[in-house]
């Protein structure tokens, strides 16, 4: 099967590239499934077909950050550098959602990166847009009270109807805190009429305080 017509990122590849990556076969994860996890040696490149990838930064005391998600199209930032540079996975990723994704073996990723100049364009056009979103979490987590990033999150995420359906945990790591901070900021947001907290969702009642929270980030 040449499951490389379904990765449009992969349209501009030369035959050879192409044939090179058709012989790998996709694999399915089911929901839940660690992919890796911290001081595991990096086998592949992750090529995203279809679901949803969460990669989270574990900390000492067992709170996880999400530092970044990976949907078909993106790319894994913790793969691509330790087959660059050799270092094992620092975080754990996670399938959010049934998952189906090629795992590009060490030598076959490096001789494509080799010889392919149309690979190459896309791993680094990847991994450049990847860089500059962990730049923007940096910044986030650096200069935005933890209200600000909450407001940013809910008005993000939020469906047409304004609703998001997230629990307080999946909020909690999204941003970076604790879950009883989460709650303690729902419960404020809710006093003040911006949300209606309900088990597992969140619907917006006033936008334009939210709007106002974002404008005024600063720690």
């Amino acid at each position: 099967m040449n499951w490389t017509g379904e990765a449009r990122e992969l349209a501009a590849l030369e035959t050879g590239a192409r044939a090179a990556l058709d012989r790998l076969a996709p694999m399915a994860v089911p929901e839940g499934a660690v992919l890796f996890a911290p001081g595991e040696t990096v086998k592949g490149y992750v090529i995203v077909l279809s679901g949803h990838v969460g990669v989270h930064l574990i900390g000492p005391n067992g709170r996880d950050l999400l530092l970044y998600e990976v949907a078909p199209g993106q790319s894994c930032i913790q793969s691509t550098l330790g087959l660059l540079g050799g270092d094992d996975y620092s975080a754990e990723a996670t399938a959010t959602t049934p998952t189906r994704l090629v795992l590009v073996p060490r030598p076959v990723f490096l001789e494509l990166l080799d010889r392919s100049p149309a690979f190459r364009k896309v791993v680094f056009a990847a991994f450049a847009e990847r860089m500059q979103a962990m730049m923007q979490l940096i910044e986030t987590m650096s200069f935005m009270r933890v209200e600000a990033r909450l407001a940013a999150l809910i008005l993000d995420r939020a469906d047409e109807d304004g609703s998001l359906a997230m629990t307080q945990a999946e909020i909690a790591r999204a941003i970076g805190t604790a879950r009883e901070v989460v709650s303690r900021r729902l419960d404020r947001l809710a006093r003040a009429g911006a949300i209606r907290a309900e088990r597992g969702r969140i619907r917006i009642r006033d936008r334009a305080v939210l709007e106002a929270l974002v404008a005024d980030p600063a720690v």
